[in-house]
């Protein structure tokens, strides 16, 4: 018997998350709803619920109104927005294409890694008021060693999924990598490519740092002000994490300084309110949260997620399975 699938996100994230194309591979294996549901308003008598952003939440009376669901596949990262301990109560199959999400903003980082450790938001801000390549940046702390990131030593917090990925293309740029995350061993991260080291000992060593944590009760400004102080005069900061992992205020005035830079696509808040320091000083690149999957990059994980349903229906195993057990690590 074929299983009856449903769409549950913004109707208009659809076509681009599932283009025509895939669409029909679904129809091979599933028989799709043509409503996408953007309110759990009425009985659901779909097997298989295909979620993206803007899914409606997922409690006890949603799962009352649909006896036969037995598998959520999230098109997207993080399920903590929409899934509630109730799916996994009842059993609930879960996968979620925060794998093919990762590649993206592992892409974006590491993009701004290699502009980062150029000083070129800086620069690009100093040029117009007459500064040239090699000209002293006023009221910014030059590194010592000014360059790409070859030999350049890169402080990664969070091993995640994103993390990984930068690693891996920190590695094939020839930096020198430190790694803190308190669920990686030393040799773990050797294996990786990269040092394991106390959180202390990565902020006073590393040029560039840059987060992939999930944002966590422990994890909350995980980089205060005694941390940001131990970061080395010209270091960068890097974060597509999440924003509560730094501590905002601590952050202006360490950047506002001119000692440290940092270039952020998540903060806390978010969005920043108009005027905020963090948007005018010139050694701060702030982008709104678009390190993600985005446009063309949203196809990837819509594939990622028609490939899940196929592997449903053939009885493989889920390449992104979430378990209960780990959604205490899970961003």
């Amino acid at each position: 018997m074929i299983p009856v699938a449903a769409f549950a996100m913004q109707p208009l994230l659809l076509p681009e998350l599932f283009p025509l194309d895939l669409r029909r591979r679904l129809s091979l294996v599933t028989r799709v709803r043509e409503r996408v549901i953007d309110a759990f308003d009425g009985p659901l008598d779909a097997e298989i619920l295909i979620t993206g952003w803007g899914c409606p939440r997922i409690d006890a009376d949603v799962l009352a109104t649909a006896p036969r669901l037995r598998a959520v596949v999230h098109a997207a990262g993080s399920v903590k927005g929409h899934l509630t301990a109730a799916v996994f109560d009842r059993g609930i199959a879960v996968s979620s294409a925060a794998e093919a999400n990762a590649v993206p903003v592992a892409e974006f980082t590491l993009a701004m890694l290699v502009l980062a450790a150029k000083q070129a938001f800086a620069r690009s801000r100093a040029y117009a008021a007459g500064c040239w390549s090699g000209d002293a940046l006023p009221g910014v702390a030059t590194p010592g060693e000014r360059g790409g990131l070859s030999g350049a030593v890169v402080g990664v917090i969070g091993a995640s999924r994103v993390g990984r990925l930068v690693i891996g293309r920190l590695r094939e740029h020839g930096a020198r990598i430190l790694l803190t995350d308190p669920y990686t061993s030393g040799e773990e991260a050797a294996a990786l490519g990269a040092r394991a080291v106390p959180l202390d000992e990565l902020c006073r060593e590393a040029e560039l740092l840059t987060v992939h944590a999930p944002e966590l009760p422990e994890t909350r400004r995980l980089l205060d002000d005694r941390h940001l102080s131990l970061l080395r005069d010209g270091a960068a900061v890097i974060n597509t994490a999440r924003g509560a992992l730094i501590d905002t205020d601590a952050l202006v005035r360490h950047c506002a300084g001119g000692r440290i830079a940092a270039v952020l696509d998540v903060t806390d808040p978010e969005p920043l309110p108009a005027g905020h320091p963090l948007l005018t000083l010139p050694n701060v690149l702030v982008t709104p949260h678009i390190s993600g999957a985005r446009g063309r990059e949203l196809r990837r994980l819509g594939e990622f997620a028609v490939a899940e349903v196929e592997r449903l229906t053939h009885g493989h195993p889920l390449q992104g399975a979430v378990r209960p057990a780990d959604l205490g690590r899970l961003a």
